[in-house]
């Protein structure tokens, strides 16, 4: 065991991503020591007092090894950001069984079996937190992304489940739902159609106008109100529960 029982830890999933790297940065800001995980490098700048673990979450046995090394990391856990997703952007009659259960495999089930894993680290901290970065598509979607969108709805369910089962052990879970935020996966994803423009800033301009805020959000504005949801100080309150974060959009009427 490497870390100092002065500090809380969290885990964070996809930790190299635009939201997870936002939302690493401003854990290790407020002091917490931070366990990453990514399938990709995270790069340099990783807090130094932290634990970088490249694996993939959608591999039960990856998962196995990642609270492993957590476990002797820190022997214990406050919170945990289930953040890593995977977005697959085409037609429902285009998507091959594969290809939705690895959305599913990725999306939903990694986050009931980090959910069975972390259990004992949190019970070891006398509770905490856990926070499942969920999607504005599980309440209202469109067109070409229909395996993601059932993950998340999925997310919002399991979160109440996980929710009332852990209440207890004072383990709260909540459910955080982005909408338009300025990531690598929006980006890769402005081509099914649901907005126009012949570029991607076009595009995304359009987006933005489809906001009450008339902009998408920032990664660091994600990280905020995931930590308000992790933090104990901030909202002890609250569990069961699902706060979306999306400049607005979903307050509209979409024949408006």
């Amino acid at each position: 065991m490497t870390n100092s029982n002065s500090k809380k830890t969290v885990l964070i999933t996809g930790a190299a991503g635009g939201i997870g790297r936002a939302t690493v940065h401003l854990f290790a800001s407020s002091d917490w020591h931070v366990i990453g995980v990514d399938r990709s490098d995270f790069g340099p700048g990783f807090p130094q007092d932290g634990l970088f673990i490249q694996s993939d979450i959608s591999e039960p046995a990856s998962l196995e090894a990642i609270f492993e090394q957590a476990q002797a990391f820190s022997g214990a856990l406050t919170g945990l950001i289930n953040n890593a997703a995977l977005q697959i952007a085409k037609p429902l009659l285009e998507t091959s069984v594969e290809e939705w259960d690895a959305v599913m495999a990725s999306n939903l089930r990694s986050v009931f079996l980090s959910a069975k894993l972390s259990y004992p680290l949190f019970v070891a901290a006398g509770g905490g937190a856990i926070v499942n970065v969920s999607s504005v598509h599980a309440v209202q979607t469109s067109a070409n992304i229909a395996a993601y969108a059932a993950s998340k709805g999925g997310l919002l369910a399991l979160t109440r489940a996980m929710a009332i089962e852990f209440a207890a052990d004072n383990i709260r879970v909540n459910a955080i739902l982005p909408g338009a935020v300025d990531t690598p996966m929006l980006r890769a994803g402005l081509g099914r159609e649901h907005v126009t423009g012949d570029d991607i800033h076009t595009r995304l301009e359009n987006l933005a106008g489809k906001t009450v805020n008339g902009r998408v959000g920032t990664p660091m504005e994600i990280a905020h109100a995931i930590f308000f949801l992790a933090d104990e100080t901030q909202s002890s309150f609250m569990t069961g529960q699902a706060l979306i974060v999306d400049g607005g959009a979903t307050a509209r009427l979409s024949t408006e």
